[in-house]
C-alpha cells in the first residue's frame, strides 16, 4: 500500500490524542497506583505499580484538551479513551505473563494503546485505511524516539 506525506500528517494529527494520553502519564503520574496494589487471581499485581490514578487522569485530561483543541471532542475523546484502556489491558497482560513494570515486551508495548483506541473510535466513527495502516507503520517508531528522549530527559527509566 502508498501512503503519501499528507496520509501521513493527517493519520499523526488524527491520533495525537491517543499518542499524548499514552505519553503524558509517564510526566505526570506517580503515587497510588490504580490496582491499589492488589492482585489478581494469579497473585501478581493487577496492572502494577508504574499504572497509577494521577497518570490516568492526567493522559485523560491531555487527551481530551487536545482532542478540544483540534475540535473533534467526540472522535478525541474515544481516541483517548481507548489508549488508556488499551495501555492498561497490555499492563495487565504483561502482569499475567509475569513480566515486570517497565520490562520490555515488543510489539505489546508499542501497539497496545493503538489497538485499543481503534477498538473504542469504532464505536463512534471509522478510520479509512490509510491512517489506520500509517498509524501502525509510524507508532513504533514514535514510540522509540519519545522513550529514548524521555530517558535521556531523566523522565524513564528505561529507554524502552
Amino acid at each position: 500500500m502508498y501512503v503519501d506525506m499528507f496520509t501521513l500528517v493527517y493519520a499523526v494529527y488524527y491520533i495525537l490524542p491517543a499518542y499524548l494520553a499514552n505519553a503524558l502519564p509517564t510526566i505526570l503520574g506517580g503515587k497510588t497506583p490504580i490496582d491499589l496494589g492488589r492482585g489478581f487471581l494469579d497473585g501478581r499485581p493487577i496492572f502494577g505499580k508504574h499504572k497509577t490514578i494521577r497518570g490516568l487522569l492526567g493522559g485523560l485530561a491531555v487527551g481530551v484538551i487536545t482532542a478540544f483543541l483540534q475540535n473533534s471532542l467526540i472522535v478525541g475523546g474515544a481516541l483517548t479513551i481507548g489508549a488508556l484502556l488499551g495501555d492498561l489491558g497490555g499492563a495487565f497482560i504483561k502482569r499475567r505473563l509475569a513480566f515486570l513494570p517497565g520490562q520490555p515486551f515488543p510489539i505489546l508495548d508499542q501497539l497496545d494503546f493503538i489497538v485499543g483506541a481503534f477498538l473504542v473510535v469504532s464505536v463512534v466513527s471509522i478510520p479509512n485505511i490509510g491512517t489506520v495502516f500509517s498509524i501502525i507503520l509510524i507508532t513504533p517508531i514514535v514510540h522509540m524516539v519519545a522513550n529514548t528522549f524521555a530517558y535521556l530527559l531523566g523522565i524513564k527509566e528505561t529507554p524502552w
